[in-house]
């Protein structure tokens, strides 16, 4: 058998038991000893089956203590929109000649915001977007006549969630070098919007399993029930 490096020897902390949510947290801090600052991202495994149209779990966050991440947004729209969003700080912004950059090849962004006056253009970039989960949504709030406000909250901490075929949402919520209490703050977030969005066909346990790691470092399970899950 092959021996171990030495970073994962050093791993400490019961990887195997489920514990309260800041002891969790505070496992996975501890082990983030990457030369770069971590990102922290939670899994939770729902009682759904995404499969069936009633059982679909999707929609956004806002995260009290941000991502730590500095997003980059593209915002497809026109006159006074397209200037709103530049304001507000996006990287990106435009309609037929953004279209043609995208279409050609040009993906240098974190999240794709549109007016609904452009969404027959977005549209046509469904193959492109779609796969990608970048494709502007109303329900998360990406297709919205208010671009500057959607581009504040993409930049200050709104998180996309949508459940995944075996029925686990993963998200970012923070970085390593976050505080306890800002990485907990995001944890009870997050858990939170994903009660809300509990969908009408989960039948049974909707919250089974929650487990938090970091990018280089071990996955510590979560109790549930220690966020009331």
């Amino acid at each position: 058998m092959a021996k171990q490096p030495k970073r994962i020897q050093a791993w400490t902390g019961d990887r195997e038991a489920p514990m309260a949510f800041a002891d969790a947290i505070k496992a996975v801090k501890e082990n983030a000893k990457a030369k770069f600052d971590e990102s922290i991202e939670i899994a939770v495994n729902l009682g759904v089956d995404p499969r069936h149209a009633d059982q679909q779990v999707r929609g956004v966050v806002n995260l009290p203590s941000g991502t730590g991440r500095d997003v980059r947004v593209a915002v497809f729209a026109k006159d006074a929109k397209a200037d709103e969003a530049r304001a507000a700080g996006a990287e990106h912004v435009g309609a037929e000649d953004l279209y043609e950059k995208i279409n050609g090849g040009f993906m240098e962004f974190d999240r794709v915001i549109a007016s609904p006056d452009m969404m027959a253009l977005v549209g046509r970039l469904g193959k492109v977007l779609g796969p990608r989960g970048l494709m502007p949504n109303p329900k998360v709030g990406t297709v919205t006549p208010n671009v500057a406000q959607a581009v504040k909250d993409a930049k200050g901490g709104a998180v996309e969630f949508r459940v995944e075929k075996a029925g686990i949402v993963h998200a970012g919520i923070g970085k390593a070098s976050f505080t306890q209490e800002a990485l907990e703050a995001n944890v009870k977030a997050i858990v939170d919007a994903l009660s809300r969005a509990r969908p009408s066909g989960a039948k049974g346990t909707y919250v089974k399993k929650i487990s938090l790691s970091s990018t280089m470092g071990p996955g510590f399970k979560i109790d549930p029930s220690s966020l009331g899950a």
